[in-house]
């Protein structure tokens, strides 16, 4: 019985960790993906296909937590399979992952076209189709306090619009500036649905769903978005035409090679840190933590590229961070309200976690 009540707090406290770690996770991807990005696209990188593709590429990276966890469980005595993941959801976290290919793609096209500032903007916007499919397809409640907090992040996006039309980037056509416009809008859309369709899909498993089960689902995930951007680059000839690419980089050839890799590794961590945000907490949390992070891209954006910081970013930046602050004070409430209720000491996350 001692023993059991011992082992609570130390449960509690991994739990904790391990939230915190996939929170800073899908912070350090959120900021750092979209800016590496933009900086292929900025000295000299043309091929869409290939920016999509390193989206997800760096999904072998999965495999070291799972290898260390198989150790682990070998080294305990712990009959554990390596693989828990079943045909079923394979093939619901395939079709995923394959929706994910063509979000990927969408959003590499609008960010060719598009300045950070203002493709942060648009993404924005995802929080709002988030809440709204959380709603449909897993039923989230919703406090005032969460409402607020969508409302405001979406507003911040709003304010920033106001000012997107005066950040259009030189030579570049009306035509190709809208289109790049609408496909980010759609990607936005699109990673909203998504999010909360992972979380059906934690919800429908006949599995236990535990972290590693959530890390392999993330490695089938990011096959099928990898393998649907890989046949998009075989059409357009994105790896004939790489070596020349990186020989006309504007940064030189070894620098192409390094920002590949770092891209592949900043999205990697994106996908990884929401996923797991999503099995910790929910999808509507994660999208709060990706739309309160693309102001702060914002700043990094003026701060590398030299981009105009207008008062209209800056008042964005406030309403976002009022926006977190108002979800994180909302989930304080909840807490306290828990506690009161059950005085047993809680060791669990906030009442965000689902209990598959």
């Amino acid at each position: 019985m001692q023993d059991r009540e011992a082992s609570e707090p130390r449960k509690g406290s991994a739990k904790r960790v391990l939230f915190l770690t996939n929170c800073l996770l899908l912070c350090l991807g959120t900021s750092g993906g979209p800016l590496i990005s933009r900086l292929y696209f900025l000295h000299g990188g043309k091929r869409v296909w290939l920016s999509s593709w390193l989206e997800t590429g760096g999904f072998p990276v999965c495999l070291l937590p799972l290898f260390i966890s198989f150790i682990r469980s070998r080294l305990s005595r712990q009959a554990k399979p390596f693989v828990f993941i079943d045909a079923r959801l394979f093939l619901s976290a395939f079709v995923i992952g394959v929706l994910t290919g063509l979000d990927d793609y969408l959003y590499a096209y609008g960010l060719a076209r598009l300045p950070v500032s203002t493709s942060a903007l648009i993404i924005a916007t995802q929080l709002a189709f988030t809440a709204a499919f959380a709603f449909l397809l897993v039923r989230q409640k919703f406090t005032p306090f969460s409402i607020n907090a969508v409302v405001l992040l979406t507003t911040g996006a709003g304010v920033l619009a106001l000012h997107s039309s005066g950040d259009r980037p030189r030579g570049e056509s009306t035509k190709q500036y809208v289109l790049g416009f609408v496909l980010t809008l759609t990607a936005a859309a699109l990673y909203g649905f998504l999010l909360p369709l992972i979380e059906l899909m934690y919800g429908k498993s006949k599995r236990r769903v535990t972290y590693v089960l959530v890390i392999q689902i993330q490695l089938v995930m990011s096959f099928g978005a990898t393998l649907f951007c890989t046949v998009g680059m075989i059409v357009n000839n994105d790896f004939k035409v790489m070596g020349r690419e990186a020989r006309e980089f504007g940064l030189g050839e070894t620098k192409y090679y390094v920002v590949l890799a770092c891209s592949a590794i900043m999205w990697q961590c994106f996908f990884l840190g929401a996923i797991g945000v999503i099995f910790c907490a929910s999808s509507l949390f994660s999208g709060i933590i990706i739309a309160v992070m693309l102001p702060v891209t914002e700043v990094l954006a003026v701060i590398f590229y030299r981009e105009n910081f207008t008062a209209e970013k800056g008042v964005s930046l406030g309403l976002s961070i009022w926006g977190f602050v108002s979800y994180f004070y909302g989930e304080y409430k909840q807490i306290q309200k828990k506690k009161q209720n059950n005085p047993t000491p809680d060791t669990d996350l906030p009442p965000t976690l689902p209990n598959p």
